[in-house]
């Protein structure tokens, strides 16, 4: 099923309609008959606090949202699209095929949010089922005369980004190994115009990644180290902005074999933080955002096979740094820390990278946030932390003091990769922290990543958490950028 969204005027009489109103009264002039009016404001007072009503006409439904003046508009916006994911499930299950909103409260940002959860919340991962019932295509159509079909369109691209990086977070191991995954950015960068290069495992020994071929030592698959530029020739920015995904493709812990009861169960997800990358390279570059922005792939996967790799093994790194292993299950540092080592060929502005990377972020925040750590100027995390909140993909900044440096401090390497279970988010930050020398920001995202139950428009499995958290972030740089050139205040 796929749910095409326009802008429309003139809505087909036997569409549901979702109405966001500031006051049941403004529904006089919809269609709302003086019963069903009745029935709401006895749902209200029975329920002051109830801001979401359905009403159910059999050939259709009708949706009412109040709005909600005591909550700030990033959590208006949120409620919205948590909305938007239960209709949308509503107009599913009764098998309709046309769907109107309507901006009565005069807010796009309202509007647009509702219309964001809509559309998310339509996704499903049915690929490999044989008796899927089939879906049909929904139309949505926004009935809002300050919305534009451009808005509208870019939403609807950030959305299939998104989309793209669920699918791939889906898919299991044996339909998406590494040399996939890079087909998969070559086919991505063809259509979109960014220019892509998969490295093989030759020019990945070439350059000396000394932890992503480690991590492979395990594996009769070939890592691959993938390489995107989008440099369009309006790019505001001369020092590229460069996001770096963890791409492990499955991880079993190595030789450190994962024991925990379930905990093999979904590890085909631990390549969320490249899908996230993916997905975001798409949003940017089908939107055309002005800015110059490189994404970095490292894949493997990492297996218990072969030579794998054991504790107390010494490795040597593409930035030439020597790291003694203590557990093999601690494999997606290694791979990232050569990805932002090489980072370094491009001299860039900032460096994020995204990674499924530690239990201790999802122990500490759970799936509501993304664990975030990094030496970017105060005001660049400010900004992320913000539009964190816009987005509901949230921030939370932890401690990078000094005094954790000492938990990866080796005894016969430069370091080693792993601490103690104190700070484990941390330390594994402080270990990247070693293989990048531009302004970074590290974004664990163990915990939302992957969800094993349904939830609202992020649905179940994989989220693409990131992909709105990036392209919206570069979508600000370049107005920032442009704000500078043009000596506007924005």
């Amino acid at each position: 099923m796929s749910v095409k969204v326009r802008i429309a005027i003139n809505i087909p009489e036997n569409s549901s309609k979702a109405f966001i109103v500031p006051d049941l009264k403004v529904l006089n002039d919809f269609s709302v008959s003086d019963k069903e009016l009745q029935y709401l404001h006895k749902k209200l007072e029975n329920d002051p606090k109830k801001k979401f009503f359905v009403l159910n006409r059999l050939d259709q439904l009708v949706f009412v949202i109040l709005t909600d003046e005591a909550k700030s508009l990033p959590l208006v916006k949120e409620d919205l699209r948590r909305h938007g994911a239960a209709i949308i499930k509503q107009v599913k299950e009764e098998s309709l095929t046309s769907l109107a909103l309507f901006d009565l409260a005069s807010s796009p940002a309202f509007i647009l949010a509702l219309a964001e959860g809509v559309i998310l919340g339509s996704y499903s991962f049915n690929k490999y089922k044989t008796n899927a019932k089939p879906e049909t295509d929904i139309e949505v159509m926004l009935v809002s005369p300050d919305v534009t079909g451009c808005k509208l369109s870019a939403l609807a691209n950030v959305c299939e980004s998104v989309f793209l990086a669920r699918d791939l977070v889906n898919e299991p191991v044996g339909h998406l190994n590494a040399e996939q995954l890079g087909e998969v950015a070559v086919n991505l960068g063809n259509k979109l115009g960014i220019k892509t290069e998969v490295f093989n495992k030759k020019k990945i020994e070439s350059l000396k990644m000394g932890g992503l071929l480690a991590v492979n030592k395990g594996s009769i698959d070939p890592p691959t180290f993938t390489t995107m530029e989008w440099r369009p020739d309006n790019a505001l920015n001369e020092k590229p902005y460069v996001l770096v995904g963890k791409g492990v493709v499955f991880d079993t812990g190595g030789i450190n074999l994962k024991t925990v009861p379930g905990s093999l169960d979904t590890m085909k997800c631990d390549m969320s933080g490249a899908a996230s990358v993916l997905g975001a390279m798409s949003a940017i570059a089908i939107n055309n955002v002005p800015l110059y922005v490189v994404g970095l792939i490292p894949a493997t996967d990492n297996r218990p096979g072969g030579n794998a790799i054991v504790p107390g093994d010494i490795l040597k790194m593409h930035s030439g740094t020597t790291v003694e292993i203590i557990n093999t299950d601690a494999e997606g540092r290694l791979i990232l820390a050569d990805a932002l080592s090489f980072s370094k060929h491009y001299n860039p502005e900032l460096v994020i990278d995204l990674a499924t990377l530690t239990g201790s972020a999802a122990m500490a925040i759970g799936e509501h946030g993304i664990v975030a750590m990094g030496t970017a100027d105060e005001a660049i995390k400010e900004e992320l932390a913000r539009i964190g909140d816009e987005v509901c993909e949230r921030v939370v900044w932890f401690p990078f003091w000094d005094d954790y440096d000492a938990a990866i401090k080796s005894e016969v390497a430069d370091i080693k990769n792993l601490g103690g279970r104190e700070g484990g988010a941390i330390t594994a930050g402080k270990f990247l922290s070693r293989f990048v020398d531009a302004p970074w920001i590290h974004l664990d995202i163990a915990g939302p990543a992957y969800l094993s139950a349904e939830s609202n428009y992020r649905g179940i499995g994989g989220t693409g958490t990131g992909v709105r958290l990036l392209y919206a972030f570069l979508e600000y740089i370049a107005e920032h950028y442009k704000c500078n050139n043009n000596k506007e205040v924005c």
